[in-house]
């Protein structure tokens, strides 16, 4: 059972940071987004909950699978950990960036930093639990997507 919640934990906890975040993006689209030029390539703003839904809950998913090995690997699992803490910050920070300052070069910076921190992550995760690291790829290639738009946002409206 420990190892359930564990996962639901984690689970809960993506879930809460994406609907946080979510409430400056959300008051923001009809309004500062919908003005700004786009890239051709963005997609439909109803795309974007869906797939952060069930990103969160790979994520938290494969967190908490790691989390689960702590009794084995104590030191590596809290290492991981802290990266898996960090990058879910900085996914939180960059809808702030974004959306909550307007500042698509500011979320640029900052969404590269996001990817690294997502990839150390894979890296710590791989050591402890594949299929946890394996469950982290989706992630990182939606966030690839999302940093060439990030850019490309902030490239069109300098």
């Amino acid at each position: 059972m420990q190892k359930i919640l564990r996962i639901a934990t984690v689970i809960m906890t993506c879930l809460a940071v994406g609907y946080i975040s979510s409430i400056v993006t959300r008051e923001n689209i009809p309004t500062w987004y919908a003005l700004i030029n786009k890239p051709f390539f963005t997609p439909p703003n109803w795309v974007f909950a869906p797939v952060w839904t069930l990103l969160y809950i790979m994520m938290g998913f494969a967190a908490g699978s790691v989390w689960n090995k702590i009794d084995t690997d104590e030191a590596n699992v809290k290492k991981a950990f802290l990266f898996f803490l960090i990058q879910l910050a900085l996914n939180a920070l960059w809808s702030f960036l974004f959306f909550g300052l307007h500042n698509p070069m500011l979320a640029s910076i900052e969404i590269i930093l996001l990817w690294l921190m997502i990839f150390e992550t894979y890296k710590q995760f791989k050591n402890i639990d594949k299929l946890a690291a394996n469950l982290l790829l989706p992630y990182l290639v939606w966030v690839s997507y999302a940093t060439l738009l990030t850019i490309s946002v902030w490239y069109l409206n300098r």
